[in-house]
């Protein structure tokens, strides 16, 4: 009897240091699987900034902002690795930027020409299918050009505007091609000592498509004009091809240098030829250019010859008459009015700068003139034919003296004395 419960009492401490251990087991299992079961969420940058500020005593400087360096969670056990933020993503440079020289080169070749006046060779480039600049010394007294395309076609161009102060002259292509190449002008404003500039023309006057490289080597004045200054070789024959940036982006003009010293040329602003081009006269130095000095002795456009002299008076003189002849004209409008208002009510048909200009024209006058006004109608006709011959007499006077066309037409049109049908 007492050996049976003795069995049974050892039996149940048995049973009983049996179920302790394994409930130890079973807590203890859960305590080495709830990392893995249940992984902690890391705190925000926000938040470890907020924490690492508050523990931080007053007046210490705190740890760096954590927004580029982020602690990453491990789910795995180890220390933390940081993970560095991506960088922002660096702004695409330009095309124009990134084109290699001989790119930028290839792109503007075939707006480049050369230029044959009489027995002066130079060069010129286009601004529009049917525009060209170049120097005016490169023209001379020559009212129309022979111009050899970069591919070896050849094609004409008149003389448009001259400003010889500046040494720029602008050509009208008879025949231009719709898919012409042509250059975009810049300004000689941006220009900094020490950029580097390209310059293409036909060299000697026959090596054409000839490309020297250089940089800025200063900002000049001569007189009102604005110059470049270079070390990019402009040889004879290179005048009047542009002078571009490594966009491709006019700057000026080739326009001279020292024949005796190397490395030493000079390019007009193109911003002198945009004042041009915009049907005002060539603009002087503006007040932002700021110019080394120097003496540019030798350097300035050669004095006019004898045949601008004559041009120069016989455009004067065009001036002149046209200007007595705008007064007569503006008289003549008033008469008009009058005549309109009582002798003909009737419709005028077509566009003119002046509308009595239409008595020159048979199909714009459609309606009858008021009976007992036919004789002012006829006097009406009389002074416009007067004023028609005088301003074609002094259209052909100043065509004698070589004054260039469009110098001619800007003339008539400013006074509001051009007409077409006046030559018909």
């Amino acid at each position: 009897m007492g050996k049976d419960k003795a069995v049974s009492s050892l039996a149940l401490i048995a049973l009983a240091v049996a179920i302790g251990a394994a409930g130890a087991t079973w807590f203890s299992g859960r305590e080495a699987i709830r990392p893995e079961a249940r992984p902690r969420i890391p705190p925000s940058a926000s938040s470890l900034e907020t924490a690492a500020a508050a523990s931080v005593p007053a007046g210490v400087p705190g740890p760096p902002p954590i927004d580029r360096v982020i602690t990453a969670p491990t789910l795995t056990g180890g220390a933390p690795q940081p993970v560095v933020a991506p960088a922002p993503d660096p702004a695409l440079p330009s095309e124009a930027a990134t084109s290699s020289l001989e790119d930028v080169v290839s792109r503007v070749m075939p707006a480049v020409v050369a230029i044959q006046a009489g027995d002066a060779r130079g060069s010129g480039f286009y601004i529009q299918p049917d525009t060209l600049l170049t120097n005016a010394h490169v023209v001379g007294s020559s009212s129309t050009v022979t111009v050899r395309r970069a591919d070896g076609t050849t094609t004409y161009a008149r003389v448009e505007r001259l400003a010889t102060q500046y040494d720029i002259a602008v050509l009208k292509v008879s025949n231009p091609l719709l898919n012409q190449a042509v250059l975009r002008l810049g300004s000689a404003l941006t220009v900094r000592p020490g950029q580097e500039v390209i310059a293409v023309g036909s060299a000697l006057g026959t090596l054409q498509n000839t490309v020297t490289r250089g940089i800025v080597s200063a900002l000049r004045q001569s007189g009102s004009a604005m110059l470049i200054q270079t070390d990019a070789a402009v040889n004879p024959g290179n005048s009047g091809g542009p002078l571009l940036d490594r966009t491709g982006t006019v700057l000026g003009i080739a326009t001279m240098g020292y024949p005796d010293r190397q490395r030493l040329s000079f390019a007009v602003a193109i911003d002198h030829a945009q004042s041009l081009l915009s049907d005002r006269p060539a603009s002087q130095a503006p007040p932002a250019w700021s110019a080394s000095g120097g003496d540019l002795q030798g350097l300035s456009p050669a004095i006019a010859s004898a045949r601008d002299q004559a041009r120069a008076s016989g455009e004067k003189t065009m001036q002149e008459s046209l200007a007595r002849l705008a007064q007569r004209a503006d008289a003549l409008d008033d008469y008009w009015r009058r005549f309109r208002e009582s002798c003909y009510p009737g419709p005028v048909t077509g566009k003119f700068g002046r509308e009595w200009f239409a008595v020159f024209d048979r199909g714009a006058l459609t309606g009858p003139v008021a009976p007992g006004c036919g004789s002012t109608f006829d006097e009406i006709k009389e002074y416009a034919s007067d004023i028609r011959d005088a301003v074609l007499a002094a259209e052909e006077a100043a065509r004698q003296a070589d004054v260039y066309p469009g110098v001619r037409r800007d003339a008539r049109q400013s006074r509001r004395l051009d007409y077409a049908g006046w030559d018909r």
